[in-house]
């Protein structure tokens, strides 16, 4: 939670001071970040998910 924070605040939130973003005031992005632009990098690192395996009921659970 905290990096998508940092992200959100260095890449898309406009400070009034700057009248930019810092990563942009520092020369890191030429422009400015959407959520959606955060969301696409976020999907295309995350691992695909996998097909799932068969269902393992429970097994040797003493009633009583």
């Amino acid at each position: 939670m905290v990096a998508i924070y940092t992200v959100w605040y260095n890449f898309i939130k406009m400070h009034k001071t700057l009248k930019m973003t810092p990563a942009m005031a520092a020369g890191v992005s030429q422009t400015l970040w959407s959520m959606d632009d955060l969301c696409e990098k976020m999907d295309a690192v995350a691992p695909k998910p996998g097909k799932r395996g068969p269902y393992k009921g429970k097994s040797n659970v003493a009633e009583v």
